[in-house]
């Protein structure tokens, strides 16, 4: 795909003249991105996938959301934006995009836990993000698009439904969250770490994000507790993290493995693109039905009852 001609136009009159042709950047599989050059400066261009609405993204709280983490130094600054078609334009951000292994070391930890601070301190937007609701949400895209909900969906939502009964996720304001904490959206940049991709972002619950980022980059017992005692600004006091947040962290990690197994359920009714979606549904709800099963999962929801 190219970024159409005038498209290109009507981004010269915010940003100044177009200089070489945008080039294709790989790593999504739902939205098309062009890093281009305008005005003199190295942008990236962003047009979201067909129905990507149905997959829980808001267009313009991805611009509001990205234009507050930026006013607090997480994110890219935003520059451009266009409505019909939906365009966002943001800094190109100089720097490799991370990998789970080093998200893990020490410096990066705590590093991304003062990030995800500043982000769930930066400010409201209109968009809401309930991972609660959004799994109920997929199942009914899913049908309406004729696709089948898997067998798995009853058994994880009765799980869901005890989590969310949790008292260590109750309480607090919702705060503004990115709730897609992959790897591949961290960039290693020579200013620190800063976050992209917030296509997802809504005001929810903080413990989505910490347990989102816990699993989608295989944090360990230690490293959970190593990256929550740096979110909680804890670390100079020696205060380790009490057994609610940890529990809370860690339901919201099974959480996380129900919302991406059922953004896999929806893609496969809704998505034309060469990739087993089927295969990503199975493999979150069988790390999550895995998790749910035992003592551990029993012992988690009566943490979550203990004192803070």
């Amino acid at each position: 795909m190219a970024l159409a001609a005038d498209t290109v136009e009507r981004l010269e009159a915010q940003l100044g003249p177009a200089e070489g042709e945008p080039a294709a950047l790989g790593g999504g599989i739902t939205n098309h991105n062009f890093r281009a050059r305008f005005g003199g400066r190295e942008v990236v261009v962003r047009l979201p996938g067909n129905d990507t609405e149905l997959l829980g993204s808001d267009r313009s709280g991805e611009r509001e959301a990205n234009a507050l983490a930026a006013a607090a130094g997480v994110a890219p600054e935003v520059l451009a934006a266009l409505e019909d078609p939906v365009v966002l334009v943001t800094a190109f951000v100089e720097g490799p995009t991370m990998e789970s292994a080093g998200l893990r070391e020490p410096e990066a930890l705590a590093e991304a836990a003062a990030a995800l601070r500043r982000v769930h301190a930066s400010g409201a937007i209109e968009a809401r993000f309930d991972a609660f609701r959004l799994v109920e949400d997929y199942a009914a895209a899913t049908r309406s698009r004729g696709g089948a909900v898997p067998e798995a969906y009853e058994r994880a939502h009765a799980v869901a439904a005890r989590i969310e009964a949790a008292p260590a996720l109750a309480g607090g304001a919702p705060v503004l969250c990115h709730d897609d904490l992959l790897a591949a959206n961290f960039i290693a940049s020579p200013d620190g770490i800063r976050i992209v991709d917030w296509e997802y972002a809504g005001m929810g619950n903080r413990w989505f994000d910490l347990g989102n980022f816990a699993v989608n980059n295989e944090l360990g017992p230690a490293e959970e507790e190593a990256f929550l005692t740096a979110y909680l600004g804890t670390a100079d006091q020696g205060a380790a993290p009490s057994r609610a947040d940890l529990a809370a962290l860690r339901l919201m990690r099974l959480m996380s493995d129900f919302r991406e197994a059922m953004w896999g359920v929806v893609q496969t009714a809704i998505s034309d693109l060469d990739f087993d979606f089927a295969a990503y549904a199975t493999k979150h709800f069988d790390r999550l039905l895995a998790a749910a099963e035992g003592p551990a999962f029993e012992a988690l929801l009566e943490d979550a009852h203990a004192p803070r």
